[in-house]
């Protein structure tokens, strides 16, 4: 028979649980299953504790004759030996109950807040992963040996006592585990991250308590006048009746906040589908399972945008705010340059939660409109930065990646380093002067697509942004498409128009398309100038659109092309022009030929059949271009003629469409 403690006076055991009630609670929360989540494992070891005795488990006098049990290091005397007994077997008998059922337990009241022990560093979470990969007897039989500092036979006897039915088997796969973590393990457990007396509280929906209480109320009231007429709108038994607004509310609130129910994707499902974006990720990194990392995560991102103490919020334009109504995808949980890092994709949204490790600086929380991504926009995401420039991580069908200057065309890409998770090495940023602009320079792999290789510049956003090429028309050829602008002629065109990009940083822009509509000769045999426009997409749709002039230049290897480039108009944020609903395209501007005369130039896009100039200059020529010697300055009013369009306004200098 397995050697039973002696059992105490209330008094005693009351005295001794005020004593060592921490000890007691890290060893109930040791055992506990980890699944139960950060506070509901808090708030039941503490209950477990506190009902370790009860008044028919007690002596009213003094203890009843039993074996002696001597007292061993961490175990004063009976008394203390006799309440851990207790706590052992309240947390196994916890353990084997379904998750569902420990609603029905009473706990600790805590209205409005969540609590939870301090975050520890890798050794911590490493140590948390073992423990919740072996069964509750095992951890009993791990916690009492290393926590508790019994030998072998006392942990095997009080196993038996606590109703194991295999004690000695605990005992030993307790023991292998010690073996395999270390010598550290006594040390981590009696850490902050196992220590549910030393806790965090944040709000559980602070931002929304109060709109949740009236619909609690107004729930309440219809059901009340729901009951009073029951006999007569009773519903047929099949028809369930619909739940609460509230309580669907509420449900949908804490399914999105736990970290259990976070969506996690197979991963090879990238290699197999026709949908190749954000939802084709796997979760990788070295703590998607560092349930307190996520539910931090998650926790930040429920409390919605405002004044979050201690915690950064940036939001790119147009992204909506509102918290998760479901439960996310996790794309990433890692450490990345000091800093623990979680990524989330909602289906519309990227979420990026960072904390630094050593303490320094707060919390950051980004959020970023994704949605409608593809295979280019959903390559690649920013996952840290600092001086050294940005680390990105890479979509799971990137085979090939390498940085390159967008002003050196002729200078070979340099290869990127990118760990096993997916994380490439530091990306520099563009300085302000214009001397580099890098972008990434990457190929898919050719299990979704073959030969395909694109660019992607690093705006200071979430997602980098794609960069296409439309080239000028050819004579008698079909209207040219947007593509990728990886070739020769596509990165010596975007050489020219890089200095531009760094002025879309943080405007929530998802694709960037440079598109030649229009090749003019010069007069005086001055050489060729190519008119553009340059489109930037948003990911709400809207897009900044600009017009450009560019004369002739020459790039001199391996220094930055530099070319004459004049801006001739921009255009409102909602505007169809130059996107495949605004492919028709005039503008015009004044220019000094190399010998001083002057001249004013106008160009349209390969539809045009002729350009009409009024106002300070006056001229008609059949075509796309024309050029006219004048000395005047003054407004020119252009318009073009399209057959069955009608007549086209054009661009003038710094004005949108229509203007001078």
């Amino acid at each position: 028979m397995p050697t039973r403690p002696t059992r105490p006076t209330r008094n005693d055991a009351e005295a001794a649980l005020v004593e060592h009630y921490p000890q007691l609670v890290r060893l109930a929360h040791l055992i506990l299953p980890p699944s139960l989540g950060r506070h509901r494992r808090v708030l039941t070891a503490h209950a477990l504790v506190q009902k370790s005795f009860s008044a028919g488990a007690l002596s009213r006098s003094g203890p009843t004759p039993g074996p002696t049990v001597h007292p061993q290091r961490g175990e004063p005397g009976p008394v203390l030996a006799w309440l851990r007994q207790r706590v052992v077997s309240a947390a196994l008998r916890a353990a084997a109950r379904p998750l569902w059922s420990f609603g029905w337990h009473p706990l600790p009241a805590v209205l409005g807040l969540r609590l939870f022990p301090r975050a520890g560093a890798d050794d911590e979470v490493a140590l948390e992963s073992a423990l919740a990969a072996v069964t509750p007897e095992v951890r009993a039989a791990f916690a009492l040996r290393v926590l508790e500092g019994l030998g072998a036979q006392p942990t095997a006897l009080l196993l038996a006592a606590a109703g194991v039915p295999s004690s000695d088997e605990a005992l030993r796969a307790a023991d292998r585990l010690r073996a395999d973590l270390g010598a550290d393990a006594e040390l981590l457990l009696h850490g902050v991250e196992f220590d549910p007396c030393t806790v965090q509280a944040r709000p559980t929906d602070l931002l929304r308590r109060r709109h949740r209480m009236r619909l609690v109320t107004l729930a309440a009231v219809a059901a009340l006048l729901a009951a009073s007429t029951a006999a007569v709108l009773a519903p047929r038994p099949d028809q369930a009746a619909p739940a609460p607004p509230a309580t669907a509310l509420a449900a949908a609130s804490a399914r999105a906040s736990d970290p259990g129910l976070l969506v996690r994707t197979p991963a090879e499902l990238w290699a197999d589908t026709a949908r190749v974006d954000f939802t084709a990720w796997p979760a990788r990194g070295g703590r998607t399972g560092d349930m307190a990392l996520l539910s931090r995560a998650l926790d930040a991102w429920a409390r919605g945008t405002g004044d979050l103490a201690g915690v950064r919020v940036t939001v790119t334009p147009g992204t909506p705010t509102t918290p998760p109504a479901a439960p996310a995808r996790l794309l990433f949980a890692g450490t990345v340059d000091d800093s623990a890092v979680v990524l989330l994709h909602d289906g519309g949204r990227l979420v990026r939660y960072a904390e630094p490790l050593a303490g320094r600086g707060g919390v950051l929380l980004e959020l970023a409109r994704v949605d409608d991504a593809d295979v280019t926009t959903g390559a690649a995401v920013a996952v840290s930065r600092s001086p050294g420039g940005a680390r990105f991580l890479l979509a799971p069908w990137i085979d090939e990646s390498a940085v390159r200057d967008l002003l050196r065309p002729d200078v070979p890409a340099r290869q990127l380093a990118v760990s096993e998770d997916g994380v490439t090495d530091p990306v520099p940023e563009a300085p302000g002067d214009c001397r580099s602009v890098p972008a990434l320079h990457v190929r898919s792999s050719t299990r979704i697509v073959e030969d395909h290789s694109f660019l992607l510049v690093d705006l200071g956003e979430l997602g980098p942004v794609h960069l296409t090429w439309t080239p000028a028309p050819g004579a008698g050829a079909p209207a040219r498409r947007p593509r990728e602008a990886t070739s020769a002629a596509g990165l010596a065109a975007w050489a020219r128009s890089a200095c531009a990009l760094p002025g879309l940083r943080g405007t929530g822009v998802r694709a960037v398309n440079r598109w030649e509509f229009a090749q003019q000769p010069l007069p005086e045999r001055a050489g060729h100038a190519t008119w553009t426009c340059t489109r930037a997409e948003g990911w709400d749709g809207r897009a900044r659109v600009a017009v450009a002039w560019e004369g002739p230049g020459r790039s001199t290897r391996p220094a930055p092309v530099r070319v004459p480039v004049r801006v001739q108009g921009r255009a409102p944020a909602d505007t169809a022009a130059c996107s495949s609903f605004g492919r028709h395209l005039l503008a015009g501007t004044y220019w000094t030929a190399p010998s001083g005369a002057r001249y004013f130039l106008a160009a349209g896009s390969r539809a045009l059949t002729a350009v009409t100039a009024r106002g300070a200059v006056s001229a008609t020529v059949r075509g796309q271009v024309l050029a006219v010697r004048t000395n005047a300055g003054g407004q020119v009013r252009l318009t073009g003629t399209v057959p069955g369009s009608g007549e086209l306004r054009g661009w003038g200098e710094e004005t949108g469409p229509g203007g001078s």
